[in-house]
Protein backbone atom coordinates (compact mmCIF):
# COMPACT_ATOMS: atom_id res chain seq x y z
CA UNK A 1 0.00 0.00 0.00
CA UNK A 2 1.04 3.29 -1.03
CA UNK A 3 1.53 5.90 1.52
CA UNK A 4 -1.34 8.60 1.64
CA UNK A 5 -0.05 12.26 0.34
CA UNK A 6 -2.96 14.09 1.88
CA UNK A 7 -5.84 13.45 4.32
CA UNK A 8 -9.14 12.61 2.55
CA UNK A 9 -11.96 15.34 2.68
CA UNK A 10 -13.59 13.40 5.59
CA UNK A 11 -10.61 13.65 7.60
CA UNK A 12 -10.15 17.34 6.63
CA UNK A 13 -14.13 17.94 7.74
CA UNK A 14 -13.02 16.21 10.90
CA UNK A 15 -9.65 19.12 11.12
CA UNK A 16 -12.11 21.63 10.19
CA UNK A 17 -14.43 21.42 12.86
CA UNK A 18 -11.81 20.85 15.50
CA UNK A 19 -10.18 23.92 14.40
CA UNK A 20 -13.29 26.18 13.78
CA UNK A 21 -13.96 24.90 17.54
CA UNK A 22 -10.67 26.24 18.72
CA UNK A 23 -11.34 29.32 16.62
CA UNK A 24 -14.18 30.12 18.34
CA UNK A 25 -12.71 29.75 21.92
CA UNK A 26 -9.43 31.25 20.71
CA UNK A 27 -11.81 34.63 19.83
CA UNK A 28 -13.53 34.53 23.22
CA UNK A 29 -10.10 34.67 25.02
CA UNK A 30 -9.20 37.46 22.40
CA UNK A 31 -12.12 39.76 23.40
CA UNK A 32 -11.34 39.27 27.21
CA UNK A 33 -7.70 40.19 26.87
CA UNK A 34 -8.72 43.07 24.59
CA UNK A 35 -11.39 44.35 27.00
CA UNK A 36 -8.66 44.10 30.11
CA UNK A 37 -6.41 46.67 28.16
CA UNK A 38 -8.80 48.54 27.56
CA UNK A 39 -10.59 48.66 30.77
CA UNK A 40 -14.32 48.03 29.36
CA UNK A 41 -15.16 45.64 31.16
CA UNK A 42 -15.78 48.47 34.30
CA UNK A 43 -13.08 46.64 36.86
CA UNK A 44 -10.40 49.12 37.23
CA UNK A 45 -9.40 51.90 40.34
CA UNK A 46 -12.26 54.70 38.75
CA UNK A 47 -14.63 53.72 41.54
CA UNK A 48 -12.10 53.37 44.33
CA UNK A 49 -11.37 55.76 46.75
CA UNK A 50 -7.63 57.83 46.40
CA UNK A 51 -5.57 56.18 48.87
CA UNK A 52 -6.02 52.67 46.83
CA UNK A 53 -5.99 54.16 43.58
CA UNK A 54 -2.13 55.07 44.15
CA UNK A 55 -1.68 51.93 45.89
CA UNK A 56 -3.12 49.89 42.15
CA UNK A 57 -1.46 52.11 39.21
CA UNK A 58 1.23 50.08 39.31
CA UNK A 59 -0.21 47.03 39.55
CA UNK A 60 -2.92 47.98 36.94
CA UNK A 61 -0.11 49.09 34.52
CA UNK A 62 1.85 45.60 35.40
CA UNK A 63 -1.93 43.86 34.41
CA UNK A 64 -2.47 45.75 31.71
CA UNK A 65 1.12 44.93 30.16
CA UNK A 66 0.50 41.04 30.51
CA UNK A 67 -2.67 41.15 28.88
CA UNK A 68 -1.57 42.92 26.51
CA UNK A 69 1.14 40.25 25.58
CA UNK A 70 -1.46 37.48 26.08
CA UNK A 71 -3.87 39.50 23.36
CA UNK A 72 -0.92 39.76 21.08
CA UNK A 73 -0.43 35.96 21.31
CA UNK A 74 -3.55 35.02 21.03
CA UNK A 75 -4.12 37.35 17.79
CA UNK A 76 -1.48 34.86 16.25
CA UNK A 77 -2.85 31.87 16.99
CA UNK A 78 -6.39 33.03 15.43
CA UNK A 79 -4.09 33.77 12.58
CA UNK A 80 -2.74 30.09 12.53
CA UNK A 81 -5.61 28.45 12.93
CA UNK A 82 -7.20 30.90 10.24
CA UNK A 83 -4.41 29.94 8.16
CA UNK A 84 -4.73 26.29 8.45
CA UNK A 85 -8.19 26.64 7.11
CA UNK A 86 -7.20 27.87 4.30
CA UNK A 87 -4.93 25.11 4.00
CA UNK A 88 -7.87 22.69 4.31
CA UNK A 89 -9.46 24.33 1.05
CA UNK A 90 -6.62 24.01 -0.13
CA UNK A 91 -6.59 20.20 0.78
CA UNK A 92 -2.59 20.51 1.42
CA UNK A 93 -3.40 20.81 5.09
CA UNK A 94 -1.65 18.03 7.12
CA UNK A 95 1.34 18.27 5.19
CA UNK A 96 5.06 18.97 6.45
CA UNK A 97 6.17 22.29 4.82
CA UNK A 98 10.05 20.85 5.22
CA UNK A 99 9.77 16.79 4.40
CA UNK A 100 6.16 16.73 2.41
CA UNK A 101 5.23 14.05 4.13
CA UNK A 102 1.69 13.81 5.89
CA UNK A 103 1.80 15.03 9.42
CA UNK A 104 0.48 12.54 12.17
CA UNK A 105 -3.17 12.58 12.90
CA UNK A 106 -2.00 12.72 16.80
CA UNK A 107 0.08 16.11 15.91
CA UNK A 108 -2.54 17.56 14.36
CA UNK A 109 -5.41 17.11 17.01
CA UNK A 110 -3.24 18.70 19.89
CA UNK A 111 -1.61 21.05 17.36
CA UNK A 112 -4.28 21.51 14.50
CA UNK A 113 -1.96 24.68 13.32
CA UNK A 114 1.12 22.67 12.59
CA UNK A 115 3.32 22.63 9.38
CA UNK A 116 5.96 20.58 10.59
CA UNK A 117 5.78 16.80 11.31
CA UNK A 118 7.33 15.88 14.28
CA UNK A 119 10.20 14.72 12.56
CA UNK A 120 11.18 18.34 10.92
CA UNK A 121 10.22 19.77 14.31
CA UNK A 122 12.96 18.07 16.06
CA UNK A 123 15.43 18.28 13.62
CA UNK A 124 15.28 22.23 14.03
CA UNK A 125 16.39 22.11 17.21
Amino acid sequence: MADKTRYTDTELGEFRELILGKLEKAKADYEIYKNSITQSDGNDTQDTSPTFKVLEEGAATLSKEEAGKLAQRQLKFIQHLQAALVRIENKTYGICRETGKLIAKERLRAVPHATLSIEAKNSQK
